[in-house]
């Protein structure tokens, strides 16, 4: 097995490729000052129907005859104690404290896309009487439930959001949009896009259709990214840089090299979508990835000469399409030049080196990079840990999976379907099924919703031990959920009637 060094200062010759220089409630309730006046230092004078047994009050006046009524006594009521106005100020300072520490809570959640917890907080939040709803924090939410893979929630939220009194914004519609394109929902996603279109100000604009775009060409409907492009003309809407990327990325995956090379063609000659770096990663990538090395190194070599230069995630491009072909070589070269240009070893750098040797099960020089990275005080995010966990599956060191796993707890990573599908596909390949449905039980626990790779990694796995039963429960179970998920989807109105 050919293996490599990734000493930070070893001499490696480089590859002819590294010559170049490179987002109000409607009637908030009227909130009550602590402040209060105890009794007014002006007062009437006596009613002449004074009981005899009465004492007499001398009282002195302050005005002349005629000019106000008033005379001065001695209050007969002490004002409030300074002490109980302090102890209001206090509560009042705990209560800003407790408001504090809950949107921190929030915020945190957030960033750690524990998105169940964030509702949860969220719901906390919105019973608060002082609580004024904000665009941003929907746009947070909504944004953190699509990427969670929970479209459906994020629309409900969005109508929360309605109900709260704030005014939906292009912005947001987006948002929710993007949520139902990244489950792949289209359908959902071009409804979005109707509704859009109905509201005079919440128009889409070029960030609603490249999201939409996005999810055609992902999706591989062309057709549909014709169609756009043409609703794009009528509504004066000029495609920009971005989207022209995301579309060559599009034809790139789909083999339809003739039609990206028109789109590349059509960019060079506008003066609106030029050709930029991330146009070069884009191409490169797609013929990287396609195992097309010798395409990849063509097409760098006719974008440096276009005038575009290289940056760090060009090179981890390179990396990783080198890395995956096991041309360690020029894979060490690149890194080393990208030192020699004072380009930073990224994460992405050091994932993509740990998964060429977690691919191939070389645990040695897996745990020699990983190694390397935290002594660099690089941190390591879900996907290093899916590398390491299909590596050392790879190698048989299944002890070592273990501890990763736990290592990754420790660590507080995001525990998401791609890192619960790498211990169950560990667990398969050590035929521990128990340890697997442990797995997938707590996975389910965490409202981390399982996908296809799921459940073929795990059918597989019952299929080798002739478990027909187990194979039936799960395809039952697996239809249940997608019928449930249709449900969510579906209006009210709808479900009961």
């Amino acid at each position: 097995m050919a293996s490599m060094s990734l000493s930070f200062y070893s001499s490696i010759i480089l590859s002819p490729i590294s010559k170049h220089k490179c987002f109000k409630f409607p009637n908030p309730r009227t909130q009550v000052s602590i402040f209060r006046v105890t009794r007014s230092a002006i007062s009437y004078p006596p009613s002449k129907s004074t009981s005899p047994s009465s004492p007499s009050v001398v009282k002195k006046k302050h005005w002349k005859q005629g000019e106000f009524p008033g005379t001065s006594e001695k209050p007969s009521t002490r004002r409030t104690p300074i002490k109980n106005i302090k102890k209001r100020l206090d509560k009042k300072d705990i209560a800003k404290a407790w408001v504090n520490t809950v949107t921190e809570a929030l915020s945190e959640r957030v960033d750690k896309k524990q998105w169940l917890q964030a509702l949860e907080i969220f719901d906390m939040l919105r019973e608060q009487s002082w609580y004024q709803p904000k665009e941003g924090t929907y746009m947070k939410l909504i944004v953190l439930l699509g990427k969670s893979g929970q479209p459906h929630r994020a629309h409900q939220l969005f109508m929360t959001m309605i109900e709260d009194g704030l005014e939906p914004t292009p912005e947001l519609y987006t948002a929710l949009l993007a949520a139902y394109c990244r489950s792949n929902l289209i359908d959902e996603a071009f409804s979005i896009l109707d509704e859009m279109k109905s509201l005079p100000f919440c128009q889409p604009d070029i960030f609603t259709y490249s999201t939409l775009i996005k999810s055609c060409v992902d999706a591989f409907k062309f057709d549909l990214v014709g169609s756009l492009y043409e609703e794009m003309a009528g509504r004066s809407i000029t495609p920009n840089t971005v989207t022209q990327n995301i579309v060559l990325n599009g034809y790139g995956k789909a083999g339809k090299f003739d039609e990206m090379e028109k789109v590349l063609s059509g960019m060079l000659e506008s003066t609106a979508c030029k050709p930029d770096v991330w146009t070069m990663n884009t191409i490169i990538s797609v013929f990287g990835n396609m195992g097309q090395i010798d395409m990849m190194e063509k097409w760098y070599e006719k974008f440096r000469n276009f005038g575009i230069e290289p940056e760090t995630r060009t090179f981890n491009v390179l990396i990783g399409a080198y890395g995956k072909k096991r041309m360690y070589d020029k894979m060490s070269s690149v890194m080393e030049y990208m030192r020699k240009l004072q380009f930073p070893w990224t994460t992405s750098t050091y994932n993509n080196v740990i998964e060429a040797f977690a691919d191939v099960g070389d645990a040695k020089h897996l745990e020699y990079t990983f190694d390397q990275m935290r002594t660099e005080g690089m941190k390591a995010d879900t996907k290093t840990f899916c590398c390491l966990i299909n590596g050392y599956a790879n190698a048989g060191l299944f002890h070592k999976v273990i501890s990763s796993v736990r290592l990754a707890a420790k660590l507080e990573i995001p525990e998401n379907i791609t890192f619960y599908n790498a211990v169950l596909s560990a667990c398969a390949k050590a035929e521990d099924l128990m340890e697997m449905e442990r797995v997938f039980n707590r996975m389910k626990d965490n409202q981390c919703q399982p996908d296809d790779t799921t459940y073929s990694i795990m059918i597989e796995a019952y299929r080798k031990e002739g478990m027909n039963d187990k194979i039936y429960y799960l395809e039952q179970e697996k239809q249940t959920m997608l019928t449930d998920d249709k449900i969510v989807s579906e209006p009210e109105d709808e479900i009961l009637a």
